[in-house]
């Protein structure tokens, strides 16, 4: 059975769990989105897509950019944000962890440099949030933008990945290619192991 992901938890808490960039300047920007040339890692945008955190790895990681992005939180209330997050119930995870785990990747994330940011994908497109735009308008936007930067790059693929399937499509190499406008071989040799795994992942939940 699959949960709906409880973000009122966040919200009601005030806990910031996306972020636009703070120092990087867009290449273009317009009333629809922001688009960097060379890509930023500033851009956090937690539960952006429909797929759940499946991996310790992936769960470690999320811990860390809330704790990055909440420096008013003190343990105990990180704490209680990460059961939440890891509680199959709440439909952010699909797995169980155990408390004793859990409890060891939180202090392992609280004793992190909040100064240090955490490693995160490249992004080049960045819509607005108050502007409506179906999925595949969206789509065609970053086929286009991305497109002109004549070099695909990894994250670009991971992109395409996530937002195939939030329209509920499965992920294959002809429907990548054909977004970012590059034959089906060229996404192939971009495409390192941890994107496969990813992609296998994504299909599996559909």
């Amino acid at each position: 059975m699959s949960h709906k992901r409880n973000l009122k938890y966040l919200n009601d808490r005030r806990i910031v769990y996306r972020r636009n960039p703070i120092t990087d300047i867009p290449t273009i920007e317009n009333e629809v989105y922001m688009f960097y040339e060379n890509g930023t890692h500033e851009c956090y945008e937690l539960f952006r897509s429909k797929a759940k955190i499946t991996t310790y790895r992936s769960l470690k990681w999320h811990l860390l950019v809330l704790w990055y992005l909440n420096p008013q939180l003190d343990q105990d209330d990180f704490m209680k944000i990460a059961e939440i997050i890891a509680n199959k119930n709440h439909g952010f995870i699909s797995f169980n962890i155990h408390a004793e785990l859990l409890r060891k990747i939180v202090y392992e994330v609280s004793m992190c440099d909040l100064e240090e940011p955490p490693k995160n994908k490249l992004r080049k497109v960045i819509f607005k949030p108050d502007h409506r735009m179906s999925k595949e308008e969206k789509l065609r936007i970053v086929g286009e933008l991305i497109g002109r930067s004549k070099r695909i790059h990894s994250d670009d693929i991971y992109e395409c990945m996530i937002d195939l399937n939030d329209m509920g499509k499965k992920i294959t190499m002809s429907r990548i290619a054909g977004l970012l406008d590059c034959s089906a071989r060229t996404v192939h040799r971009n495409m390192c192991e941890e994107l496969k795994r990813e992609k296998e992942l994504l299909n599996q939940q559909l």
